[in-house]
């Protein structure tokens, strides 16, 4: 049932729509002026705020744009004995939902509530629309490795040239693989991915060429391969050091001759696609132990594009934080958090090992236990406590 706040400094009123409400099935807290509805607001989720307009300390329309800067998805239904076409309209402008004058008719109130709960809804639906829309998170930081990265994409994303993307797991390979395809000419094509360290020996083929049916014991019915799902796009090949030198062979040959045939298969088929590939591992290095065949290598890497580690680039540290502040924020549907420059520091300090997937996953545990504001003992608490 969704939560509602009401801020009056009216003790008789608050405790009026706090019965109605709760009656009706809705959760309620109070403030008694606008400074105790922000810290409320902003420590806590509310579905739809109801404020007074005259109070004491901070007024309603202080509150009300304040509130805005947090979190501008709640609605806020401003209720006043004052009233005056003027303050309403200065409501209005400020974000409130609706004005509502003193003594409230119940029935409208009720009615303006459930439709600003409708519009949160209809705002979480479009949020959670565009989220699965839009195709790429952005690429973070301005080091000059970064910087370097992105004129890269700019250069190559329109060309067909094969990329083999390098370095650590979790320092964003994948990510710059998916900018690639979304700057290219195939765009609108499909971006396959297939981690080659999941897929086990015998089933490889199958995954990167397709099968057809009763092929081998398991193949119950046709399977469309990896080459074919990418018809037109991007197959992007992640930890390819870890594929097998047969497969290896497989994938040379479709490269060389722009075609596969599927396992158990006959007719040769037409491959139109990009390859990306990426790998943890120093593939020259894998070449010279006769665990990567040269000639593959060669295929790949006519660019090169090395991702540095977390640690080698500290000074983006900062904005990658607040990119996942927000990114957090959006997807549990929390107001915003501030963090301070102990913590900011702490963790520009701390050695990631896992790169930016350990960083996010710590943001999102602050974002989880933290206060309004991330401090250094939040990060010492939550982002590398001792063992148990």
């Amino acid at each position: 049932m969704a939560n509602i706040l009401i801020i009056d400094d009216d003790k008789g009123i608050r405790k009026t729509l706090m019965e109605l409400l709760r009656k009706e099935g809705y959760n309620t807290d109070d403030a008694v002026d606008g400074a105790e509805g922000l810290k409320k607001f902003s420590t806590k989720n509310f579905d739809v705020v109801l404020c007074d307009v005259k109070m004491p300390k901070t007024d309603g329309i202080v509150f009300l744009e304040k509130a805005q800067s947090i979190n501008a998805d709640i609605p806020i239904i401003m209720i006043s004995s004052n009233s005056t076409v003027s303050t309403a309209i200065k409501a209005v402008r400020a974000g409130a939902f609706d004005y509502i004058n003193k003594p409230p008719d119940l029935n409208r109130l009720l009615i303006t509530i459930k439709n600003a709960l409708n519009k949160k809804e209809l705002i979480w639906e479009t949020k959670q629309l565009k989220r699965k829309i839009s195709r790429v998170q952005q690429i973070i930081g301005e080091s000059a490795a970064m910087e370097k990265i992105k004129h890269t994409i700019d250069k190559v994303a329109p060309t067909d040239a094969k990329v083999l993307i390098t370095g650590e797991n979790g320092v964003g390979k994948e990510l710059v693989a998916r900018w690639i395809h979304e700057k290219s000419n195939r765009r609108n094509a499909p971006f396959v991915e297939l981690n080659c360290s999941a897929v086990s020996e015998e089933l490889i083929e199958s995954e990167l060429f397709g099968h057809e049916k009763d092929s081998f014991t398991a193949a119950t019915k046709q399977h469309i391969g990896k080459f074919e799902q990418a018809k037109g796009g991007t197959l992007f090949l992640d930890e390819i050091g870890d594929m097998s030198l047969s497969a290896q062979a497989k994938v040379l040959q479709a490269l060389e001759q722009g075609k596969i045939n599927r396992v158990g298969g006959e007719k040769d088929l037409a491959v139109d696609i990009r390859i990306i590939a990426a790998t943890n591992k120093d593939l020259a290095k894998e070449v010279e132990k006769k665990r990567f065949r040269l000639d593959l290598y060669h295929r790949l890497s006519v660019i090169i594009i090395y991702v540095p580690s977390l640690n080698q680039r500290k000074e983006d540290i900062p904005s990658l934080v607040q990119y996942f502040i927000k990114w957090v924020a959006t997807e549990y549907n929390q107001p915003l958090k501030q963090i301070d420059k102990e913590a900011e520091k702490a963790l520009q300090e701390y050695p990631w090992k896992g790169n930016i997937r350990e960083l996010r996953n710590a943001v999102e545990r602050l974002m989880i236990f933290a206060g309004s504001v991330i401090t250094k003992d939040d990060v010492e608490n939550y982002v590398f406590p001792s063992p148990l």
